[in-house]
């Protein structure tokens, strides 16, 4: 990859891995759907910003409304409502873990529908190698790391929700690489979350109801990040890379993601730093590298 794409590649690791903190945070207040739908809000207002300022047309066709729609589904309500709705029952630590199987998923769709995104015994390795890093994590966390007082079904379909939510983000990199390829990466972010919030803005009101907006000034920090740049940046860069270097290497950010979500639990939540997440980050970091090694 070149610089540019390493830079965005590491924003997106530091951005996305801390989100998970964040979104803790923010269901301590409130539920999850409303956190969704507010964080939306936000990355809608500052890329419409960035759109208008860019010059850049809406969707003029239907079939095209419609793809931008579906992925915003598949790519942002589905799976933020399962993170955000998870988080209310595991530690953040966990979720982030449960995370960096999008990889894995991403690997068999890419392999199935594009085309230039096989398997190959190079990739294969370095994708296992990044997964077993994931396990090596997980050893610490998914055993203690439960959020205290929750029931165990209630632990085992936070778990179940994380997985879901990474199946529907493997999903979602194949399906804009084949369906988005020729389409400007702000286009893309905008309108998929914009179509993404019109329908949790009508459901939310009905689900989570009455209506009431966060009252702590942490919580608004916290759905803030999420929004501005979890969601509204982010997206931007992530779309960009897609294209660039195909949704299989583009996923293997999920892989340096728990990296940082439990490194901030040693960092800001004084747990332990033990042997699990040094070997574990090095694991990872070594099936990132072996992925996007050129090819001699």
């Amino acid at each position: 990859m070149s610089i540019r794409q390493w830079v965005y590649f590491l924003f997106l690791t530091v951005i996305w891995g801390s989100s998970f903190m964040w979104i803790k945070i923010a269901v301590q207040e409130i539920g999850p759907f409303k956190v969704v739908s507010i964080r939306m809000m936000l990355a809608v207002l500052i890329l419409f910003v960035i759109l208008k300022a860019r010059k850049i047309a809406a969707p003029k066709t239907w079939k095209m409304r419609g793809i931008l729609l579906l992925q915003g589904m598949i790519s942002a309500t589905v799976p933020w409502v399962l993170i955000t709705w998870a988080e209310q029952y595991i530690d953040s630590a966990v979720a982030t873990i449960y995370n960096g199987t999008v990889p894995m998923f991403t690997m068999i769709f890419a392999h199935l529908f594009v085309r230039d995104d096989r398997m190959t015994i190079r990739k294969v390795s370095g994708l296992l190698l990044g997964f077993a890093g994931v396990i090596v994590l997980a050893q610490n966390s998914l055993f203690h790391g439960n959020v205290n007082g929750s029931a165990s079904h209630m632990i085992l379909l936070g778990q179940g929700a994380m997985l879901l939510a990474a199946i529907f983000y493997g999903i979602s990199n194949v399906y804009a690489r084949i369906k988005l390829h020729s389409v400007p990466p702000v286009f893309q972010a905008f309108y998929t979350i914009l179509f993404a919030g019109m329908i949790l803005w009508v459901v939310t009101p009905v689900i989570e109801f009455p209506m009431v907006l966060p009252v702590k000034p942490v919580t608004w920090m916290a759905i803030a990040w999420l929004g501005i740049l979890g969601a509204g940046l982010s997206y931007i860069m992530f779309y960009r890379l897609l294209h660039e270097i195909g949704p299989t290497r583009v996923s293997l950010v999920t892989y340096s993601i728990p990296v940082v979500g439990v490194g901030l639990g040693v960092i800001f939540l004084k747990e332990q730093l033990s042997w699990y997440l040094i070997v574990g980050a090095l694991l990872i970091v070594s099936g990132i590298w072996g992925v996007n090694k050129r090819q001699e």
